[in-house]
């Protein structure tokens, strides 16, 4: 069960202040002052990245340097820990923002580009739209139809699992919600964590609320949702949270006090301490070790014998690069995102980083692996795409004070008044929504 964590919905309080307080030496450390720049393509581009892991943060390092050979750019890569960038990007695009930074599709992107803090690139997508398909296009266009975001890739939150442990055990992945919990019961008895959990940073959780949401509700009622057409207070709501309910006892404990490494590590340690994991399919930048890389392998989220099971819905957030409105090289900056919508610039990404599968069509798949082989399928399979609940919904409802802390407190307390709770989610939407 989950061990509650003191104070868990204010943990991201500092880490944002930090990194406003940071934004001025950013700037300064990191970018070249507007007048030492060319207006024309060329000189130094700066790029605001979030990803700050090892792995992710080399193979962005691997595709800026191709782009640098490319187009003769120079690119100062700014680093900053993903959840406080996430948290603090409202202040930091109001401020003094690198000319390029790393962003989503979906809600958030558009939210930011109504505010006039993104600046549209239809001059770009005019020369390296046509590698993209529809469904990618549109992820990336604004309220007002222009384009604002380069995909680079995207992946699947999977339930991942190894494939030795579930031969030596004769486990059978499952596709029912009884086959699953069935599963989860036997790898109880047999001395394992049936499921990793942990949510220290607030978002993890989010994706398992989504995938119960999709597969109870559908789609439509759960994007709906997400943009404040419909209650949290309303019963089918309700329903989600029972559901999970009945996942909880399978959960590892402490998992408020664990950041979502450590629980890819409980699947990925040997010998393993957990039996399966729900995440997007990044966990496996987690597994260094080539022999246990290989181990791994996913299956969907079961279906739950609800009318919205053909959808196969599933979160598949899109990762992509946008341009700051603000930027003091804009010109340079738009160079960079036509190098970055190659696939030869996003398969020097793939190379470091495998755990995602490119956006571009002439991406070179032959190198894949069979996780992404597989990612790709699963993608493709689905008839509902969601982007995930933190970029599919107001920014400030989704962060710190808004949905990280409020399922950080059914987690903590998962037998409360759910009427009472919805309600208190209710409330925070028709606050924060507006901010």
């Amino acid at each position: 069960m989950i061990t509650p964590v003191a104070s868990g919905h204010h943990r991201h309080g500092i880490g944002r202040l930090a990194f406003v307080a940071g934004l001025a030496s950013i700037a300064l450390a990191g970018a070249v002052p507007a007048a030492a720049q060319s207006p024309a393509a060329g000189g130094t581009v700066t790029l605001g990245s979030y990803q700050s892991d090892d792995t992710p943060k080399a193979a962005l390092q691997a595709g800026v340097d191709y782009c640098e050979e490319q187009t003769g750019l120079t690119v100062n890569i700014n680093t900053v820990n993903h959840n406080d960038f996430q948290n603090a990007i409202t202040s930091y695009l109001q401020a003094t923002p690198d000319d390029v930074f790393t962003w989503f599709a979906g809600y958030r992107l558009k939210y930011f580009a109504d505010q006039g803090l993104i600046a549209p690139i239809d001059d770009v997508w005019a020369k390296v739209g046509s590698d993209y398909s529809d469904g990618f296009a549109k992820a990336v266009t604004g309220n007002d139809g222009k384009i604002y975001m380069i995909p680079w890739g995207n992946y699947p939150w999977v339930v991942m699992y190894r494939k030795s442990l579930f031969e030596s055990k004769g486990y059978t992945v499952p596709t029912t919600w009884d086959e699953f919990t069935a599963l989860a019961d036997k790898m109880q008895t047999d001395g394992l964590i049936p499921m990793a959990f942990a949510d220290k940073d607030g978002w993890p959780a989010m994706g398992t609320f989504d995938i119960l949401n999709m597969r109870i509700n559908g789609y439509q009622f759960h994007l709906d949702l997400m943009a404040g057409k419909e209650k949290w207070t309303d019963p089918k709501v309700t329903a989600v949270f029972e559901a999970w309910q009945k996942l909880l006892p399978y959960y590892s404990d402490g998992a408020l006090g664990a950041t979502w490494q450590e629980g890819a590590q409980q699947l990925m340690s040997d010998p393993q301490k957990a039996g399966m994991y729900f995440l997007g399919t990044f966990a496996t930048q987690q597994a260094t070790d080539p022999a246990i890389a290989s181990d791994i392998d996913f299956f969907p989220f079961p279906t739950m014998g609800t009318p919205f099971d053909a959808e196969l819905g599933i979160d598949a957030p899109i990762d992509g690069f946008a341009l700051s409105q603000k930027a003091a090289n804009p010109e340079g900056g738009k160079a960079l995102l036509a190098c970055l919508a190659t696939g030869a610039a996003q398969n020097k990404i793939l190379a470091v980083d495998p755990s995602n599968v490119g956006a571009a069509n002439d991406v070179d798949t032959s190198g894949y692996t069979a996780v992404q082989k597989k990612e790709a399928e699963l993608i493709g399979a689905s008839h509902a795409i969601a982007q995930f609940l933190d970029r599919d919904t107001v920014p400030a409802f989704a962060g710190p004070n808004g949905m990280q802390g409020l399922l950080q407190t059914f987690l903590s307390d998962p037998n409360q008044d759910l009427a009472a709770y919805q309600q208190s989610i209710q409330d925070a939407w028709d606050t924060l929504s507006v901010q």
